[in-house]
């Protein structure tokens, strides 16, 4: 062999090896980028949604770069953390993960192969799987690689990372839908369109609104995590609306009708004749999104100060009308 065809043979050699140990560092990076999410947030295998829930708040904030910035490492731990509740909180990901069929990253695992997945098929056939891939296409696992010319200068392209929000809305744009901005680090910002009926702990996705893709991948998605705040009169039941309504003596006795708040404006009803303090009416509609009702208590409320005349008049009545509104009661 002339001394030319020894150098090239060299250098042949030395680019597949390198080409070798560029693609097993790709592929370390790809797979060891994410850690077990239960060790991640600190959960057992069998914790509830509910616990993944409270547990990923609390570290969320604990790390949440608005409130360490400039700490890397805090920026670090809060986008480890997010991709870890992302995979947990998603029923299908995680029943998915439990079972070995993706890993840690949400990416599929290949399958692994034995001699005998390659048993030799009819006459004239070439060993092949039975189900899955044939060992000459194992190299299509390759495939999120975006090859340069000529094979060389591989360039991981993948999808960028998810990021995690949390939002805070106002009960009534929660009940009828609003639009409200969110603020970013570095100055951006999001416009998020909030849907009727949106309830506290649901997280909306933005698509393509979180981190930037890698080597020409998508981008990720934005998750923001909705937290209504309350509101001093109304409270949500479900798709019902829960409120007190203060009303006069004049009122439970004698009915009437009364302007009454919901969260889709005010309207009137009717306080049937002789109701008690605590009779609860229902608004047919006037709940979430026009689902549910809105279910109004009566509450009794007696004029301020002094009334002489209420006085004397409860003074005569009382003790030719006795009844008692406790019986049946026991400690």
């Amino acid at each position: 062999m002339s001394d030319q065809r020894v150098r090239n043979a060299s250098r042949e050699a030395v680019e597949y090896k390198d080409l070798g140990r560029h693609r097993k560092a790709l592929i370390s990076m790809a797979i060891m980028a994410a850690r077990n999410p239960y060790e991640v947030l600190g959960v057992k295998k069998d914790a509830s949604d509910d616990e993944i829930r409270r547990i990923y708040r609390n570290l969320a904030k604990k790390f949440h770069p608005d409130l360490n910035p400039g700490n890397k490492q805090a920026e670090a731990r809060f986008k480890e953390i997010s991709a870890a509740y992302d995979l947990l909180s998603d029923k299908e990901k995680r029943a998915r993960y439990d079972r070995g069929e993706i890993d840690e990253s949400g990416a599929e695992k290949p399958r692994a192969y034995s001699y005998q997945d390659f048993a030799a098929g009819g006459p004239g056939a070439k060993y092949h799987a039975d189900e899955g891939m044939a060992p000459e296409d194992l190299d299509d696992l390759f495939a999120f690689f975006s090859r340069g010319q000529g094979g060389r200068g591989e360039t991981l392209r993948m999808r960028g990372a998810d990021r995690h929000y949390v939002l805070t809305v106002d009960f009534l744009d929660a009940i009828n839908g609003g639009r409200q901005r969110l603020e970013l680090a570095a100055g951006k910002n999001l416009d998020v369109s909030i849907p009727p009926g949106v309830r506290d702990g649901q997280v909306l996705r933005l698509k393509e609104q979180g981190g930037p893709g890698i080597g020409g991948g998508p981008n990720g998605d934005a998750l923001i995590e909705i937290h209504v705040a309350p509101h001093p009169v109304f409270h949500r039941d479900g798709d019902d609306i829960r409120f007190d309504l203060p009303v006069t003596l004049g009122e439970v006795v004698l009915g009437g009708r009364v302007t009454v708040p919901t969260p889709s404006g005010t309207v009137a009803m009717t306080i049937p004749p002789h109701s008690n303090s605590g009779t609860t009416l229902r608004l047919r509609g006037k709940g979430v999104g026009g689902k549910g009702d809105a279910l109004v208590t009566l509450k009794l409320v007696l004029p301020p100060g002094a009334d002489m005349e209420l006085d004397d008049f409860v003074k005569q009545w009382a003790p030719k009308h006795p009844y008692n509104p406790r019986a049946g009661m026991s400690s």
